[in-house]
């Protein structure tokens, strides 16, 4: 089998729309979200990968040492596992996961940079 091309790859990533994390599909199925996974459940699960992530991301961060990061912190990702993070990610989680999160009283931040009441 030939080696994918680094253009095309780049085209296959995928955004995590919870925390932004970027990934190949692949990883999400096999791995899951390492920030997320307890309530996106994305490992396995295509169609969830498919709601819960998006190819539509803006701006790449390489976050190395999340915890001493000024601009993990502007991207509230400083308590996140390290990789590539979008800056921007259009589209929102599904309304279960916007559920869970409020069952939880965790605040809901789009990271497409608008915020919600």
């Amino acid at each position: 089998m030939a080696a994918i091309p680094p253009q095309a790859r780049s085209k296959q990533l995928r955004a995590c729309l919870l925390c932004s994390i970027i990934q190949l599909p692949a990883d999400f199925r096999r791995n899951g979200c390492p920030n997320c996974e307890e309530i996106l459940q994305l490992k396995g699960n295509t169609d969830r990968i498919s709601t819960c992530t998006t190819t539509y991301f803006e701006g790449v961060i390489a976050v190395i040492d999340p915890d001493n990061s000024w601009v993990a912190r502007w991207q509230r990702t400083s308590k996140y596992a390290r990789g590539m993070y979008a800056v921007r990610v259009k589209g929102r989680v599904p309304e279960d996961v916007e559920a869970e999160l409020e069952a939880r009283d965790i605040k809901y931040r789009p990271r497409d940079q608008t915020e919600t009441d």
